[in-house]
């Protein structure tokens, strides 16, 4: 069974960092990509950033140059470093795994970000 356990999230001040990470198990096969989207109270889900087995990125307009995604191969797990926090990127963060041609997604985790 394949599970994804996001941890990291919190309370911070506008200004301030977070780190995320994003566990996956029970994985049988290589991951294609991770990523990491977000929903805010009201709006739809979206992507934050995402990364190939490779390390190819992909960033959304509204966190490039604050926000990194990395992972480590060997332990399936995905992190997002974000830095410089806006209130406007408080949300439910979710982590997201493509093994072959299955999405798998995390229960989320809370970031709220005080002005």
């Amino acid at each position: 069974q394949v599970q994804l356990v996001e941890s990291g999230g919190g309370l911070v001040q506008a200004g301030g960092s977070l780190r995320l990470s994003c566990a996956a198990s029970g994985i049988m096969y290589s991951i294609n990509s991770m990523g990491w989207y977000r929903q805010a109270p009201g709006k739809q889900r979206a992507l934050v950033a995402t990364i190939t087995s490779g390390g190819n990125t992909n960033y959304a307009d509204s966190v490039k140059g604050r926000f990194t995604i990395s992972r480590d191969n060997a332990k399936n797990t995905v992190y997002l470093q974000m830095n410089n926090l806006k209130p406007e990127d408080t949300a439910v963060y979710y982590c997201k795994s493509v093994v072959v041609l299955t999405t798998y997604w995390g229960q989320g985790t809370q970031v709220t970000v005080s002005s």
